[in-house]
């Protein structure tokens, strides 16, 4: 993968960590995310450009949102540039706002749990397919806070269920948050 890629992803997926990304009636301040390196990264779904993906090779600070084995959300933060199409995927997050509506749309899971993974913190914020490609920069609806004053401490590590690139550091988390959620190597990954 290119180096000047990998930096600037990696660099702004390390940025994102302890923002707070509204969603509908609920927000999240985000505790573990993934980078990918678009164009040149296997694991990335711009690897290959398609239809699907062609949000990746837009402005950045826009919202990829996809269906996850036919049934969850995931939510990705385009970070550009656009001929790179990188993009984070916002793994996991602690609830910080409208946590009655984060329980409603988890019905019986721990609070610290109501976001953890990416398909539970989109579901968590009701972010669906509708919310693709909005700017989230914008000043209301569904948007991304300002950063963190004083960064959190990060950890880094290879990605989650993915089969190409498997071994690549690009995961981020905020050191001993209890919302990050566990590694999971994908069977399909080679050993």
């Amino acid at each position: 993968m290119d180096q000047a890629t990998s930096d600037d992803v990696t660099v702004r997926a390390r940025s994102l960590l302890g923002r707070v990304l509204h969603g509908h009636g609920a927000a999240a301040r985000i505790t573990e995310v993934e980078a990918y390196g678009g164009v040149d990264d296997p694991a990335s779904h711009a690897f290959t450009r398609t239809t699907r993906s062609e949000i990746m090779y837009g402005p950045a600070w826009r919202l990829y949102v996809y269906r996850s084995y036919g049934m969850h959300f995931c939510a990705n933060v385009v970070t550009g540039p656009t001929e790179r199409a990188a993009a984070v995927l916002v793994r996991a997050g602690e609830i910080v706002d409208g946590i009655e509506t984060a329980r409603s749309r988890r019905i019986g899971v721990k609070d610290v749990a109501l976001a953890r993974g990416p398909g539970n913190l989109a579901r968590a914020l009701g972010l669906d397919l509708d919310d693709l490609g909005t700017d989230l920069l914008s000043a209301d609806g569904v948007r991304l806070g300002d950063a963190p004053i004083d960064p959190p401490p990060v950890m880094a590590g290879p990605r989650v269920g993915v089969s190409k690139a498997a071994d690549v550091p690009w995961r981020f988390w905020i050191t001993g948050d209890p919302t990050v959620s566990a590694y999971r190597r994908s069977p399909r990954a080679p050993r």
